[in-house]
């Protein structure tokens, strides 16, 4: 690996982004640190690389006009670039108290890896052309940002996601149904939460979404002590949403909580996987890459989605 794309990549690794200050940096340096590892840049091939198709519309260049998809459906379609195709991207990100949840072992809380994760998806996708709105939730939607694709529109979603945090419980069925009453066309739905909530009421926020047509990936980012449960000898547990203290052993715990833990990953991933939503999990220790990977291959499979349904005259 080239020693520019050996000094980028190591931003991608949490113990690292927790030294640099501001949300922005850490963002801008992740998705730099992205494309120096597979040694291309956001904006490489954009103007050539075929994407989607639409339908024609007078003032259309006739030469753009695909004449195979023309002999199968009788109807006249352009081919659309990468560059001019626009994806309207909605990220929710989870502002509840367990988000900011540390163990000794990560870096980052889970707010912080969230956000990092958050941002760092806005500047590639403006980078890229595509329209950005945030939704922040904790019991209810507490902020909405309507979607733009303007340059200066990274920085109003950044602020919102380093001012939100606070002690407020999670309620992300809810909020999800809320935030389906807000969006008025298809988009590209990012969940990024730690899912405590009644798995139940997540799916059904999650089906309301996916009735109304949206693309949906659930990033659910977790600490390794919760995967775990690392803890020695008699432990103080503390809840983050008014859960109360516990002292207990967790020697004793540890194989029924591993079990609990597990069946919880195991229901919201198959909720999503029946609802064609993207299951994706996040332990804060993992580099961040994985969530950039994640929305350019949604965002291509949609894109190929619509293009077989093209071409299958649907």
């Amino acid at each position: 690996m080239p020693s520019t794309a050996r000094h980028y990549r190591k931003y991608l690794d949490p113990a690292v982004l927790a030294k640099i200050g501001g949300l922005q940096l850490r963002a801008r340096l992740i998705v730099e640190g992205f494309f120096s590892g597979m040694h291309r840049s956001p904006q490489r091939g954009l103007s050539i690389e075929f994407a989607d198709h639409r339908s024609y519309t007078q003032g259309d260049d006739i030469r753009r006009i695909d004449w195979r998809v023309y002999a199968r459906t009788d109807k006249y379609y352009v081919k659309e670039y990468e560059q001019e195709t626009n994806l309207d991207l909605m990220l929710v990100v989870d502002a509840s108290e367990s988000m900011q949840y540390r163990s000794a072992q990560a870096a980052l809380s889970k707010y912080e890896y969230a956000t990092a994760i958050a941002a760092a998806l806005a500047y590639l996708a403006l980078q890229q052309r595509d329209s950005v709105g945030l939704a922040v939730f904790a019991e209810h939607l507490v902020e909405f940002v309507r979607p733009s694709n303007d340059a200066a529109h990274w920085r109003t979603v950044v602020d919102e996601l380093e001012r939100r945090s606070g002690p407020a419980k999670t309620a992300l069925g809810r909020a999800l149904g809320e935030l389906a009453e807000r969006l008025a066309h298809r988009m590209l739905v990012v969940v990024i939460s730690d899912g405590f909530d009644d798995v139940a009421g997540v799916l059904r926020g999650l089906k309301l979404l996916r009735y109304r047509r949206h693309d949906l990936v659930v990033c659910h980012v977790l600490d390794p002590a919760e995967l775990t449960l690392p803890f020695r000898g008699p432990t103080l547990f503390e809840g983050l949403e008014a859960g109360g203290r516990l002292l207990a052993d967790p020697g004793a715990l540890r194989r029924r909580y591993l079990q609990e833990m597990t069946q919880f990953q195991a229901r919201l991933r198959a909720g999503c996987a029946r609802l064609r939503a993207d299951y994706v999990l996040f332990n804060t220790l993992a580099p961040l890459d994985v969530a950039l990977s994640t929305y350019l291959a949604t965002r291509s499979a949609r894109i190929r989605q619509r293009s077989s349904r093209v071409m299958a005259g649907r």
